[in-house]
Formats: structure tokens, sequence, C-alpha cells
């Protein structure tokens, strides 16, 4: 039977809701256009971005349908004739293009990533959204410094593992908060100093407790709503606080006058907006491969699924029964 090369399967959310609305289908292959490549993929990360577009978040609305997914990494199989970059053949890794729940994107070149021969393409899904976010977190918003005291909520996360490793590599004293006493031992593991079960302790009393009450210089929270309200009053004087994600819910206003009786620097971060450029973009990522190639950055992959089990990834990711990457394998052959 001859196999129709002009379509792929991919995995549609078919109206926002719950994971009951993402289907697997098959569609047509996509078609480049000036500036782009064809990427035919071999791994997706799975983030809570993919779910806040599939719950159709007022922060994050996506029109229906849509292929989820905004990070991933593959082979170059077809570029359009004014690409220079990249070329047919080429391994590479890339974030911020939506659809990565298929067995092809077509992705600016200009943003595709090299990946390098001694990382595999599980790595190369699993690094450019959450490792790129622990690197400006660490180093533009607040600059770390030894000795810095820091609270990261969600530490036994995605991007909570990769910000604690960068935090004790740059030599600050981290404190994580985590859900559960599996988490606080992976927490650990990855060099957290003190660990806070919030479902068990207060994290402002503990967090107060810690620093002798003084509160710390940093907090970096991606949980949102059930969180951000307290690292107020967690934070020091004159501190910083970085609100990058939601994943408990979008925040309630903030009183502006306990951000001025404390003198609080409140910031947001997004990565993209620290992508602004392709130069910029292979700084932070040649940042997160060296770390990684040097062993003080370590990836942790903890959970794979196949593209018809994106349903069931979504929902261990909702429902915090995760640490750690998911990703999706897609394809056949070697994902070395």
């Amino acid at each position: 039977m001859k196999v129709d090369e002009s379509t792929m399967q991919a995995i549609y959310a078919t109206a926002h809701g719950d994971t009951g609305m993402l289907k697997i289908q098959k569609t047509l292959k996509p078609l480049v256009k000036s500036g782009e490549a064809l990427v035919r993929l071999k791994a997706a990360g799975i983030n809570f971005i993919d779910i806040y577009m599939r719950q159709g978040s007022s922060a994050i609305r996506v029109p229906i349908p849509f292929i989820p997914g905004v990070e991933g990494s593959g082979i170059v199989e077809e570029v359009f004739n004014d690409v220079t970059v990249v070329k047919p053949g080429d391994r590479v890794a890339f974030v911020g293009h939506l659809g990565t729940y298929a067995e092809y994107i077509t992705v600016q070149a200009s943003q595709l990533i090299p990946l390098r021969e001694n990382m595999t393409f599980y790595e190369g899904a699993a690094f450019p959204l959450q490792g790129m976010t622990a690197q400006y977190l660490v180093n533009e918003l607040y600059p770390v410094k030894p000795g810095d005291h820091v609270l990261v909520h969600a530490a036994a996360g995605g991007v909570g593992l990769l910000t604690v490793q960068w935090l004790k590599h740059l030599g600050a004293h981290v404190i994580g908060t985590v859900s559960t006493r599996e988490k606080a031992k992976i927490a650990r593991i990855a060099g957290v100093d003190d660990v806070i079960i919030y479902t068990e302790e207060d994290f402002v009393t503990e967090t107060k407790r810690l620093t002798n009450g003084k509160g710390v210089d940093y907090i970096i929270d991606g949980v949102g709503k059930s969180t951000f309200a307290k690292n107020l009053e967690a934070v020091r004087t004159r501190g910083c606080i970085c609100f990058f994600g939601f994943s408990s819910g979008i925040p309630d206003s903030v009183d502006m006058i306990k951000l001025q009786m404390k003198s609080i620097t409140l910031c947001g971060g997004g990565l993209m907006n620290y992508l602004s450029s392709r130069e910029e973009l292979l700084k932070r990522a040649n940042q997160v491969v060296e770390g990684v190639t040097e062993g003080w950055l370590k990836l942790n992959v903890s959970h794979v699924f196949t593209l018809d089990q994106a349903p069931e990834a979504q929902r261990l990711l909702e429902t915090r029964q995760t640490t750690g990457k998911l990703l999706l394998t897609i394809g056949e052959g070697n994902h070395g």
C-alpha cells in the first residue's frame, strides 16, 4: 500500500476544555514559506502553557481548532530557497512555535537551535523552554550573587529543578516549596538547601524562620494564585519577586501599598521577550547546553509518552502528579 507523504498525524484541541478535547487526527503536512524550514519532529516538550491554551485561558487564548505544543526537536527535512542558516538533515531544537504535537512543523529558520551531536532528541526537546527560562530568571531579572537567599516555588517541577541547579551553581542558598514528601526528596537531590512542604507547613512562617525573620532576597514564582499574595510577606525589604507562570491560576490584583511599604521590586517574566534576536536565542541556548555538557545542569526527563498519549500526559501534569520534564516521542526510529 502506498504511503501518502502529504499527510501526517497530529493531536488537535477540538474545543476549549478538559483533556477530552484532545484528539489524534490525520491532517495535511505543512508547506514551507519564505524564511521557513520543515522539521520532522522526533520529540516534543509538554508544558503548562499547553494546558492554558487547551483550557482557553483568558491570558493565552488560541482559536479552535489548533495543534498544541510550543517546544520540540527533530530533523530539518526541507527549507525554502531563501534559507541559509540551516539545511536539510540538520538536527535542531526550538521553542515558541505552536504545533509540536505532530509529526511535522514549519518553523522560522532563524529561530532554530542547532542540536549538538552529543545531545539526544529527547534532550533537545527538554531544554529550550525550561532551560532558557531558568537562564533568564537567575541572570536578568535579579542577577543572583553568592550568598543570596532565593525561594523557588514548585522546586521539583520542570523549571524548578533547572532553576535550583543554576542557583546552586551561582552560590545561592535555595529554599524550595513542594507539595509532597516524595517531591521534597527530588528537590533536595537537585540541590535545595531547605525544603518546605507547603501542604503541611506555611511557607511564609518557614521562610521567615529560615532567614532569621528577614525574608528572602528573591522569589521565583511560576505557581501564581495560590502563592503570590504570601510572597509579599516572605520577601525581605527591598527584595524582588518574579512572576513567570500561573499553574494554580492567575493571581489576584496586587496591593500596591504593600509593595511601597517594603520597597519590593515586582517583575514579570516571559521567555519569548528574552529571545528577541537569533544572537540572543543562541547565547541563552548555548549557556544551557554548556551547563548540561559540563555536568552541573542535569535535564530530568521523568516521563516519555507517545503522541496518542498526549491527553494523559497533560492530565498528569495538570494534576501535579509528575516531577521534572514530560515529553512526547514522535515518529519511528532513533531518538538519540
